[in-house]
């Protein structure tokens, strides 16, 4: 995977990020440590219909919270 330092992400944003857009992932380095991930979004993959858009219109004060396990089957059983 790609390292970028914080200094070089500040210098060459706009190549950086074209770069991330053609599908390159990359980590993002703070003095040689590794502090963000940065990867491409796949738009085509996420629709407004998802339905991770409309889970505060399922949430009900008196059950107990879900764990994110629970919620993905839930949500996205077939």
């Amino acid at each position: 995977m790609i390292k970028v330092s914080v200094l070089e992400f500040r210098r060459k944003a706009r190549l950086i990020i074209r770069r991330l857009e053609q599908g390159h992932r990359m980590v993002l380095t703070y003095r040689g440590k590794p502090v963000a991930r940065m990867e491409p979004i796949a738009h085509e993959l996420i629709g407004e219909d998802d339905p991770i858009y409309s889970l505060g219109d399922l949430a009900v004060d008196e059950l107990p919270s879900l764990s994110n396990e629970e919620i993905d089957r839930d949500v996205y059983r077939p």
